[in-house]
């Protein structure tokens, strides 16, 4: 690494302070405090101590940095413009306008240089963990003696804000017990939050805390250059096992003495003396989104010099192919991940057709046999492998002593959980997976919400999926679960209704590229669908829905089940005679993208005399069943007793489904 260049450092933050003051101005909207504020945090990263290639952001040895506090957005948009990114300054300019490659916060696949999408906080340092255990176990699998073709770093920039979320403490502790010393989080400690003075809501230490979780934390001018650099440069080459916490002491909103320092600075509100600020910091009088010529050459010439890295780098990895070709076949395999649900759904092999599972103990098989054949393949449990039953048999454990392993152990930590297997999803080398109980969803649900938004193909592995958990009670048994979040969009919520359909939910998730997949599993045995071929319902469930059972006479009723209640279909079918069709909807989102032709075919129109069942809230079934059905569900909480009893207690039955279908 080259002598610092203190003095083209300071200007460039100076003249990144004014961009982003411009940027602010000119829409009358966004954050200030944090992209003046560390302006030389971002100097020493962007332009000094970063490991990258801004003519390759996905360069798989790159540093990953991670902006946790998402709404200083211009922080990140300036210095990616600067170090050479794909941004040109048009679309800095365009900051928070439609169709810009500068949105409001950042979001991952919108802007080159932008590892995630930020903007709840607490989420970036989250996925930053992801992130740091994601290269930990890259490097353990694929690093070899001669060569170490990944030796990188994640940084994550993160505020007051951050660190009081939940989901940062949750990560934090994780991070820490497993040794996750490639993860360097700088705290931009400038005692402020957006309503207050921090003073007002927090007073704990925060380089104790971590230091107590089992973090290095060291506390440095957030505004000198040569004690950012130091402690960067520290960090980065002690591999001692201990994440590291760099508390950065900074002023917010440095560079606009009216609001410095203040929790006015935090948003807008010194936009109206930009002009004042930006003379002061030599900024020339009249210019806008300036960049000085000198400083665009140290840029230009540092971009060079990463690429040259970049280079012998690349020259590394072709002699680590050649000598590895497995490990190579490997890593490629992984980074495509090519897998069809079909090719997934060849791995497993049928069931018989008598005999009852849970879901959840059918679904530990199938995950198993795929797991097998797809190496990449990664999962977790909030200290519930033993009810979710997710975990990869020899598959090791991971850990600070064993990078290599498969199963990850979250603690009960299930937010930080869902926002970890986002990071490892961003990271894209394997395919993330996570479980806990259903009801539980609602604690990692931000988490699932941004997987969405991101299309990230996490797989949540939920069990204990209904009223049917039994003597645990309300609290335990999720009847608005299961809606809740089927309404977030690009999220597919399957729930199997025997072993062959959740054979295919797993081909499904696994298979996916373009958004996360939750898996609602039974905790109760629920009897296989023999009468109908295994092709049948793993063809069906691909599709979304499907007809279980063909009526034998004119179609007079349609009976749609989903889960645990297709037993009860199938069972009042036959009680309801010939005309009877039952419709298995194991996915709502997936047959909703069916050619309308299909779900014409499944459903016909002119059969308007339909039921749906399901052991949840009604709301979203009137859909499928229209103004002249019919559904039958759980529209309040709970009992606690046996799990059939409470099924019995709440109509979940055949015997209702045939009474409700005679108007009795």
């Amino acid at each position: 690494m080259p002598a610092l260049n203190k003095d083209i450092l300071a200007k460039a933050a100076n003249e990144a302070r004014g961009i982003a003051m411009d940027a602010v101005h000119k829409c009358s909207s966004g954050h200030l405090g944090l992209p003046l504020g560390a302006a030389e945090i971002g100097a020493v990263l962007f332009g000094h101590a970063l490991q990258c290639d801004p003519a390759d952001p996905i360069w798989l040895n790159r540093d990953r940095f991670i902006l946790s506090a998402g709404h200083g957005s211009m922080f990140l948009y300036s210095w990616l413009h600067l170090a050479g990114y794909d941004l040109p300054m048009d679309q800095v300019a365009n900051f928070r306008q439609l169709h810009s490659t500068t949105p409001g916060h950042p979001e991952f696949g919108e802007t080159p240089g932008v590892e995630c999408t930020t903007g709840p906080l607490g989420q970036g340092v989250a996925n930053a963990v992801g992130y740091a255990l994601s290269g930990k176990m890259a490097a353990a699998k694929w690093n070899t003696d001669a060569h170490r073709i990944i030796d990188n770093h994640v940084i994550a920039l993160a505020g007051d804000g951050c660190l009081q979320e939940g989901v940062a403490r949750e990560a934090a502790a994780f991070a820490a017990h497993n040794g996750l010393d490639n993860l360097i989080l700088v705290f931009d400690s400038n005692d402020v939050t957006l309503d207050a003075m921090a003073k007002v809501t927090q007073s704990e230490d925060t380089q104790k805390l971590f230091r107590a979780l089992g973090w290095d934390a060291v506390s440095i001018d957030g505004h000198d250059l040569d004690a950012i650099t130091k402690a960067v440069v520290r960090a980065k080459k002690q591999d001692n096992g201990r994440p590291k916490l760099i508390i950065a002491r900074t002023l917010i909103g440095k560079g606009i003495p009216e609001v410095a320092g203040t929790a006015k600075a935090h948003g807008e509100g010194g936009a109206k003396f930009v002009d004042a600020a930006k003379k002061a910091l030599g900024i020339p009088e009249g210019t806008h989104f300036h960049v000085s010529d000198d400083v665009r050459s140290y840029f230009a010439d540092l971009k060079s010099r990463r690429g040259r890295i970049h280079k012998r780098w690349t020259k590394l990895f072709s002699e680590w192919a050649a000598a590895n070709p497995a490990l190579k076949a490997e890593l490629d395999a992984a980074l495509a991940h090519n897998y069809s649900a079909g090719d997934l759904l060849g791995l497993v092999p049928e069931y018989p057709a008598e005999g009852k599972a849970a879901t959840r103990n059918s679904g530990g098989e199938i995950f198993n046999h795929l797991a097998k054949a797809v190496p990449h393949v990664i999962t977790g449990s909030a200290d519930l492998y033993g009810s979710t039953k997710n975990y990869i048999k020899d598959g090791g454990d991971f850990s600070a002593q064993n990078p290599k392993g498969r199963n990850i152990w979250f603690g009960i930590r299930e937010h930080a959980m869902g926002a970890i297997c986002n990071g490892i999803a961003y990271d894209g080398i394997f395919r993330a997976s996570g479980a806990t109980f259903l009801v539980f969803a609602d604690y990692c649900r931000p988490s699932i919400r941004l997987a969405a938004l991101a299309k990230l193909p996490v797989t949540y592995i939920f069990t204990h999926d209904s009223v049917g958990v039994g003597e645990d009670g309300p609290t335990h048994q999720p009847v608005e679960t299961v809606s809740g979040l089927r309404v977030i969009p690009n999220l597919d919520v399957i729930r199997p209704g025997d072993a062959e359909e959740t054979a295919a939910a797993f081909a499904l998730a696994f298979s996916r590229k373009d958004g996360p997949t939750l898996l609602a599993l039974t905790r109760q045995d629920i009897p296989h669908q023999g009468s109908v071929s295994s092709s049948v319902r793993r063809e069906g469930t691909l599709k979304g829905g499907y007809v279980l059972r063909k009526e034998a006479a004119a179609l007079s009723t349609i009976l749609i089940a989903t889960g645990s209640e297709v037993q009860h279909a199938m069972e009042a079918a036959e009680q309801l005679g010939g005309g009877t069709r039952v419709v298995s909807m194991p996915c709502t989102e997936i047959f909703d993208r069916q050619p309308q032709s299909y779900r014409d075919e499944v459903l016909p129109p002119s059969c308007t005399n339909r039921i749906a069942i399901e052991a949840g809230v009604t709301g979203l079934w009137w859909k499928y069943v229209g103004t002249h059905g019919k559904v039958i569900g759980i529209d309040r909480f709970g009992i606690s007793a046996p799990g059939g009893t409470v099924m019995k207690e709440l109509g979940m039955t055949a015997e209702n489904v045939v009474a409700v279908a005679h108007g009795t």
